[in-house]
């Protein structure tokens, strides 16, 4: 193994972006470099680290902080509970033991674990074992072949084997809702893997998901990275002696080694405007959908118990997601606020993103008396909107050959999304294992 010099001049490394992915990487960069002094420069155009995981305190009274959009984990996302370990940070995690419906004409249905399906009133036996068996088959297959689902719609599959009664009254609706129009493109891979992670029991962390990422960013501290938040990168200019220029909407000029983004595909497009057209061809086929999400504060629950329903948009609700935040996590914690996230996924140009607050409250709010009668907007005490145009990819039918490679064809200039981490669906999670890949990459690289 080639040993560290100290004498060499430290590497230059830029990363753009400050989500898990970013401070993943920058965090295994420079934890241990292998050959030389490796100096990090995360730039970050928000003012807070954390990208879609990161939160806010809608009120001065809460104690934790909430996310911007709902985030839980599972108990098998081993990367991420591993680096939360690895943080000495593991006692922050705690485990819990929600309850998750599906709403059907007006009523709510457990749904989650095998006897609750086979209990499910909506569907005769037959449909119900039949249902059963295709979930087994692909929660518990020996060796999953997801490789093959990728060449599989998961739509027509799953209506063929679940039969159309039951793949119509649970598994359309829901992927109606996380993929709009787009949800008969959808690969059956995406679908597998969304089946085989899933567990019962759902982690949080005390502090909420910022604890993670606050710890994290101090550790990056300690290591001698350099954060800069509120810096958008508006150019990743790739220079003659294959060094790069990261410049800044605020007229910062910054050379460096190696550049490592983690911003959307889009972004990317725009920023990295040396690319070849062949990987810029890549990432303008890459579908995606954003996200709309209304966080509601009451003096009262909602709902009793239950955190999460899964609803149909057929049904006429303007939102896929009602997540009762607080009959997962005390609403001690948030000074007694009992708060909702009403939450969906939509094509970016959907009127949505154009709507302020009191607009979406105004389509939205109405619809929460289908879940309790009684509730009035009286029982609103806060209320918050955010979006983001960059959420959920749409994985269609041959995606595996669609996916950029982590090395772009300019040497030194990588690129990491979550448009990569499939078959996996979008998550911190797979944030962290993406963080970890590309840098281990990146490491094997500069030591060749």
């Amino acid at each position: 193994m080639a040993q560290l010099s100290q004498d060499a001049p430290p590497l230059r490394v830029a990363i753009i972006g400050g989500g898990i992915t970013g401070l993943t990487a920058a965090y295994d960069l420079t934890r241990n470099p292998q050959t030389r002094p490796i100096a990090v420069t995360i730039y970050e155009a928000g003012p807070t680290l954390g990208g879609l995981a990161a939160g806010f305190k809608g009120q001065p009274y809460w104690e934790w902080p909430l996310e911007y959009f709902y985030h839980h984990l599972f108990t098998n996302d081993d990367a991420i509970l591993g680096l939360t370990k690895e943080l000495g940070l593991g006692h922050l995690l705690q485990v819990h033991r929600p309850t998750t419906v599906i709403h059907q004409q007006g009523h709510n249905y457990p749904f989650d674990s095998p006897l609750r399906l086979l209990l499910f009133p909506k569907l005769g036996i037959h449909h119900r074992l039949r249902m059963g068996a295709v979930l087994a088959y692909l929660k518990y297959h020996p060796k999953p072949p997801w490789r093959d689902f990728d060449r599989l719609l998961a739509d027509e599959w799953l209506a063929h084997w679940m039969g159309e009664t039951g793949h119509d009254m649970i598994w359309r609706p829901m992927l109606q809702g996380k993929f709009g129009a787009h949800y008969t493109e959808v690969n059956l891979a995406w679908f597998w893997a969304r089946i085989f992670k899933r567990t019962p029991n759902l982690i949080y962390y005390e502090g909420g998901f910022q604890a993670l990422i606050d710890g994290l960013a101090k550790q990056l501290c300690t290591q001698g990275v350099t954060i800069q938040r509120e810096q958008a990168v508006q150019a990743i200019r790739h220079q003659s002696d294959n060094t790069y220029t990261v410049a800044t909407g605020q007229g910062e000029r910054r050379d460096y080694d190696v550049v490592l983004s983690t911003v959307s595909p889009s972004l990317f497009q725009r920023i990295a405007v040396d690319l070849p057209q062949s990987y810029l061809q890549q990432l303008q086929g890459l579908k995606s959908m954003g996200a709309v999400v209304v966080t509601v504060a009451l003096n009262q629950p909602l709902m009793e118990q239950i955190y999460w329903v899964n609803l149909p948009k057929g049904e006429g609700f303007p939102f896929l997601a009602l997540v009762e935040h607080t009959n997962m996590i005390s609403p001690t914690h948030y000074g007694g606020d009992h708060l909702l996230y009403l939450g969906d996924y939509l094509d970016p140009d959907h009127r949505y993103f154009a709507m302020d607050l009191e607009a979406l409250l105004a389509e939205f709010t109405p619809h929460l008396r289908k879940f309790n009668p009684n509730f009035n907007q009286s029982w609103i005490t806060g209320a918050w909107v955010h979006k983001a145009k960059y959420a959920q990819p749409v994985p269609p039918v041959g995606y595996l050959q669609m996916i950029p490679d982590l090395r772009t064809p300019l040497p030194g200039l990588y690129f990491a999304s979550m448009s990569q981490v499939y078959p996996w669906d979008r998550g911190t999670n797979y944030a962290v294992e993406l963080g970890r890949r590309v840098a281990k990459l990146m490491q094997s690289d500069l030591a060749a």
